[in-house]
């Protein structure tokens, strides 16, 4: 088994939760997130007082897929999350030992 995070973009959300809908692959974590890369931020102005955002408001998806799914999975997280403009996001794979359902005890992938 595999674990996808993906940063990305709030608004492209529902596109990525969508294209996973649509090969099958349904559970998801969503947490809000905020972070910084090479678009190392913005200013705005509130009330006539110009100040710094220096973390960028993101989402972080959290999937856990099957091994031989990863590439596919990882190719339509990345085109449905694409903007093509800086900020986009990332794409991190880390492999899971071991799952447990807390309710039944079932463990592996039976337990997703």
């Amino acid at each position: 088994m595999k674990k996808i995070e993906a940063v990305i973009k709030p608004f492209k959300l529902d596109d990525v939760k969508e294209a996973l809908n649509n090969v099958g692959i349904q559970g998801m974590t969503v947490s809000e997130v905020k972070g910084y890369g090479r678009q190392k931020g913005h200013t705005e102005i509130y009330r006539g007082a110009e100040y710094a955002v220096d973390f960028i408001p993101k989402l972080k998806i959290e999937i856990i897929i099957p091994a031989d799914r990863c590439e596919e999975v990882i190719e339509i997280m990345r085109k449905s999350a694409f903007t093509g403009k800086i900020g986009d996001g990332k794409i991190f794979i880390s492999p899971i030992e071991e799952v447990v359902r807390v309710r039944t005890g079932e463990r592996g992938f039976d337990a997703l």
